[in-house]
């Protein structure tokens, strides 16, 4: 048996045996890692060599922009956005059957995309909708459910962070604008399809339906909303035409929801400390998580993984259909373990080159894998969002599976849909010249 065999046993052995104990996903990440190239007498110096590939990979210019649209959706959150957010999304469709499940889907889609953190949307959305629908009639476990599965369109729908990991793990195949824009349809998509199993579910238990609203009203609610929804304009034009990068975008994001903050009077100076601590802690974990993960890529690299799966795919399997579905299988696997950052880092060195050499474009393939993830944020055992929203709602985790299941069968069927389909995700950008 070759020395690379054995690594590659070693590496991938270790990694999933850490996660099975119970070792959270970047120390898990490190230590399989380390442990691998140890294993290469060229590389004795195992714990040096980790150290500095964590330091270059996250040497790089547009992984700044992620710790400012942290904070950003950290001020969006205590600026009392989303609030506005769900008014103006009960005026435009709370007066429909089952209206309040619309609102849910609506505000979770506008407030993810503001933030661009479905941790956040899910927390805010979930904290106001779950008392609101229950007081109508609806259950807990559907309304939260509901809520779960809608606050992951933030992460297809610009800014998203993920997005711009995506852009740093494809070594420059996909820009940030290219993957900003072509977001847009399959997160729209998804919060459609969530809404279309919403109005059946609705229809079937006889949700009530909301009263109807005056057109001054829905003016009212917008013209609250308008500067909240304006930062989506401001940031994705700005990038897409070039006036500034999505770093620079950041930055501006950041100015932009302070001062929309004290605007709005729902942000002091005292808030502030609290505030930029909190999105100090989040940018940690994650930076952490893109250190290790990226100290992995440059390993997969060194053993040649990407190349043996790209022969292996195509060498084995003759129709791209199934090799698609393969990889997609694979990553709604992953995305039930992993969290989507690493999962992104470490998976798009192996597949990108696979699905390249088949003709699929790097940013079709992007818009595939985050969709992928997005759906595992959601399932258990490690579903992120499926912890925050069933928390939020006051309700235990066992009790929303069975109501999320339509849902997820829902993102599912839109995965597929634009995994066969690539004009549904590349028409946008290709409109735009990208």
């Amino acid at each position: 048996m070759s020395i690379e065999l054995i690594s590659i046993i070693l590496l991938f052995g270790s990694f999933f045996g850490l996660l099975a104990y119970g070792v959270p996903v970047a120390y898990s990440i490190g230590i399989s890692t380390t442990l691998t190239i140890l294993l290469n007498i060229a590389f004795l110096p195992g714990i040096t060599t980790v150290s500095q590939r964590m330091t270059t990979g996250i040497d790089s210019f547009a992984l700044l922009a992620i710790p400012f649209f942290v904070l950003a959706g950290e001020l969006m959150n205590r600026g009392g956005v989303a609030n506005r957010l769900i008014n103006l999304a009960k005026s435009l469709v709370g007066s429909l059957p089952g209206g309040l499940a619309y609102v849910n889907t609506l505000a979770a889609m506008l407030f993810g995309a503001v933030s661009g953190s479905a941790v956040a949307a899910a927390s805010a959305i979930g904290s106001v909708m779950t008392e609101r629908m229950e007081d109508e009639g609806y259950p807990r476990p559907f309304s939260a459910a509901l809520n779960i599965t809608a606050s992951t369109t933030g992460l297809l729908i610009p800014p998203s962070n993920v997005l711009i990991v995506y852009a740093l793990a494809s070594g420059g195949a996909a820009s940030v604008a290219s993957l900003f824009i072509a977001g847009y349809v399959p997160g729209i998509l998804v919060g459609l399809a969530l809404m279309m199993v919403a109005a059946v579910i609705s229809r079937k238990q006889k949700f009530q339906r909301g009263e109807r609203v005056k057109i001054a009203r829905i003016w009212e609610d917008f013209r609250r909303a308008f500067f909240a929804l304006l930062m989506l304009f401001v940031i994705v034009g700005g990038i897409v035409y070039g006036i500034f990068t999505a770093t620079e975008a950041a930055a501006v994001a950041v100015l932009y929801a302070l001062v929309l903050g004290f605007a709005y009077r729902t942000i002091t100076f005292k808030d502030l400390p609290s505030i930029l601590l909190g999105s100090a802690k989040t940018t940690a974990v994650v930076m952490f998580l893109i250190c290790t993960s990226m100290a992995m890529s440059w390993l997969f690299s060194f053993e040649g993984i990407p190349q043996l799966m790209t022969d292996f795919l195509l060498n084995t399997v003759s129709s791209p259909f199934l090799i698609f579905l393969l990889i997609n299988l694979t990553l709604l696997i992953v995305g039930t373990f992993m969290d989507m950052t690493p999962a992104v880092l470490i998976f798009t060195p192996i597949f990108l080159p696979v699905v390249v050499s088949l003709g699929m474009d790097p940013v079709h393939f992007g818009i595939i894998m985050v969709l992928n993830l997005c759906i595992g944020l959601c399932t258990p055992p490690v579903g992120t969002i499926l912890f925050v929203g069933a928390g939020v709602a006051k309700v235990s985790v066992s009790k929303v599976i069975k109501p999320l299941v339509p849902f997820l069968a829902a993102m599912v069927a839109v995965l597929f849909l634009i995994t066969y389909f690539e004009h549904i995700t590349l028409w946008l950008p290709r409109l735009f010249g990208l």
